[in-house]
């Protein structure tokens, strides 16, 4: 966590830069935006499950185009 107080005849504008530099430095800003759109992985069963239901898919949609019903 970053901190900045204001010092003595600091001007708003002066302390808002000191706050600016300091998340710079502390890379704290670079890291949450890193993180941002991360997406953990699927465990194998979820992956498998999903595999499987594609397959199954696939599957009706190929027997529908025998049938005339889909193009």
């Amino acid at each position: 966590m970053v901190e900045v107080r204001k010092r003595e005849n600091e001007s708003a504008g002066s302390m808002l830069r000191r706050f600016a530099k300091i998340i710079q430095q502390s890379k704290f800003l670079a890291r949450a935006r890193a993180g941002r759109y991360y997406a953990p992985s699927k465990s194998g069963y979820k992956k498998k499950r999903e595999a499987l239901r594609r397959i199954q898919w696939e599957k009706e949609i190929h027997r529908l185009r025998k049938l005339g019903k889909v193009q």
